[in-house]
């Protein structure tokens, strides 16, 4: 069993940037592999980027250049740190953990929700033109 829990979201202007975090808890949390999705309102639930137990990591191309995740594992939390923000980035932003790494293709991917079995809260992000 994995818990996240989300925050930093907020609301800034196209250009600015936010980092979001990702607590988790659990025995086990080190063995999965974490994403961050997000999801637009009248739109699907989107795969943003995910990254690997050893290291690796995939973006969507929307954010590639501009999104990055990372981990602090001794403090057992993820991050997405998001630069040059537009308003299309605006959604609820999940952080999830997936058992396998089926979902992970090397350079740009979407990770897919369903490979995801843990899900946080979710945090809003608004991004003003």
């Amino acid at each position: 069993q994995v818990h996240l829990v989300e925050s930093g979201g907020g609301s800034v202007q196209a250009g600015g940037s936010l980092r979001l975090s990702c607590a988790a808890s659990g025995s086990t949390y080190r063995r999965y592999h974490m994403g961050w999705f997000r999801q637009a309102p009248g739109k699907e639930r989107e795969g943003v980027v995910g990254i690997l137990t050893d290291g690796r990591t995939c973006y969507a191309s929307s954010v590639k250049g501009r999104f990055t995740i990372s981990q602090d594992n001794p403090r057992n939390t993820l991050y997405l740190q998001m630069n040059s923000l537009k308003p299309e980035d605006t959604a609820m932003y999940y952080c999830a953990a997936a058992p396998t790494s089926s979902w992970y293709y090397p350079g740009s991917c979407s990770p897919d929700q369903r490979d995801f079995r843990y899900w946080g809260q979710g945090t809003q992000v608004t991004v003003s033109s």
